[in-house]
C-alpha cells in the first residue's frame, strides 16, 4: 500500500516541482523590469473610447542609464475578433529584461469594429507613445513595432500606409522598424477573393464585403520604396495563406529595394511561432535587438 501511494506521489511532486521552478524563472525575468498597467491611450472623453480595449502597459527596465531605451510596440493576434495584452506579459517581460521599453496594446474588435478601426487603434497607441515614452525611459525617436498573426498585419499597416500615419498626424517617419511574426493579412485582397479554404466567410466580418476595404487593410498594397526596415518570420508548418501572403510581401519589398529580412523557421507551426517568444534567447529577439539598436541592461 505505502508503495501505490508513493507512486500516486510521484506525479504530484514533478507537478510542484516544475510549478516551483516556473515561478522562480519569471521572478528571475521579471526582477529586472517594472510593469505599468492598464494606460489609456485614448482620451477618455472621446466618443468611441472604450474602456478595456483603448489601453496598453508599458514594461521598462528597472536600471536607469543616461541614455533612453529603444521601443517596441506589440500588437497581439487573435483573428481580429480575439486576444488580449495581458496573454503577452512574457513578451513585454523579456523585451524589458534586454533593454527595451514594451508597450503591449488592446485594440477593439471585430465584430464590435472592423479592421480600419483596428488599425486606427494601433496608429493611435503609437501616438501615445511619441508623446509619453519618455517618461518611461523609452526614446521616442526609437519606436519600432511588432506583431503575430493578426497583430503582426495591423503592425504591417502602422509601419507602411502613409494615408493611416497622416490621419493620425503621427510624426513622419517616426517607426524606425517592423517585426512581423508570422503576420496574418499581408495580402487579404488576394485572400478574399479566392475563399480557397473551408470557413474564410468568417473574416468578412471583420473585413466587410467591401473589396476596397481589403485591398486599402493589406500592406502588400501600401509598402513604398521609403518604409523602414522589416523583420519577416514564418513558420515552415503555418496556414498556407500566411505562407503565401508572406513571400508575396517578401518579393514586393524586394522589388522597392526595403531593407528586411526573411526567415522562415523550420518545424514552427502558427501558434508556435508567438510560444517561442517566451524564450529569452529565441533567434527573433536576437535579430529585434539587432534592429532596434538596444543593449541590456543588465
Amino acid at each position: 500500500m505505502s508503495f501505490l501511494r508513493l507512486l500516486w506521489q510521484i506525479p504530484a511532486a514533478l507537478l510542484v516541482l516544475a510549478m516551483l521552478i516556473s515561478l522562480i524563472n519569471e521572478y528571475a525575468i521579471a526582477r529586472p523590469s517594472e510593469r505599468i498597467k492598464d494606460i489609456p491611450y485614448v482620451n477618455a472623453q472621446s466618443p468611441d473610447f472604450d474602456v478595456e480595449r483603448h489601453l496598453l502597459d508599458v514594461y521598462a527596465p528597472k536600471l536607469k542609464t543616461a541614455q533612453p531605451f529603444p521601443v517596441v510596440v506589440f500588437i497581439h493576434g487573435g483573428n481580429w475578433d480575439s486576444g488580449s495584452k495581458n496573454l503577452y506579459s512574457f513578451i513585454g517581460r523579456r523585451l524589458a529584461k534586454q533593454g527595451v521599453v514594451a508597450v503591449l496594446i488592446n485594440y477593439r474588435l471585430s465584430p464590435a469594429v472592423r479592421v480600419p478601426a483596428m488599425a486606427d487603434d494601433c496608429a493611435r497607441a503609437v501616438l501615445w507613445t511619441t508623446q509619453h515614452i519618455g517618461e518611461f525611459g523609452g526614446d521616442p525617436n526609437r519606436i519600432f513595432v511588432m506583431g503575430h498573426s493578426a497583430g503582426g498585419g495591423l503592425a504591417a499597416l502602422v509601419a507602411t500606409d502613409h494615408q493611416l500615419a497622416a490621419k493620425w498626424q503621427l510624426p513622419e517617419q517616426v517607426i524606425k522598424g517592423a517585426i512581423l511574426d508570422d503576420a496574418a493579412g499581408l495580402d487579404m485582397y488576394d485572400y478574399l477573393q479566392k475563399m480557397e479554404f473551408p470557413g474564410d466567410e468568417q473574416y468578412l466580418i471583420p473585413y466587410s464585403h467591401d473589396s476596397a476595404v481589403w485591398r486599402a487593410m493589406s500592406a502588400l498594397y501600401q509598402v513604398t520604396a521609403d518604409s523602414p526596415p522589416i523583420l519577416l518570420y514564418n513558420g515552415s508548418r503555418t496556414y498556407p495563406g500566411i505562407l503565401r501572403s508572406t513571400q508575396k510581401f517578401h518579393e514586393r519589398l524586394l522589388a522597392l529595394g526595403v531593407k528586411h529580412e526573411f526567415k522562415v523557421l523550420q518545424g514552427r507551426k502558427h501558434v508556435g511561432m508567438v510560444a517561442q517568444l517566451y524564450w529569452q534567447n529565441n533567434l527573433i529577439y536576437q535579430d529585434l535587438l539587432k534592429l532596434v539598436g538596444a543593449g541590456k541592461p543588465e
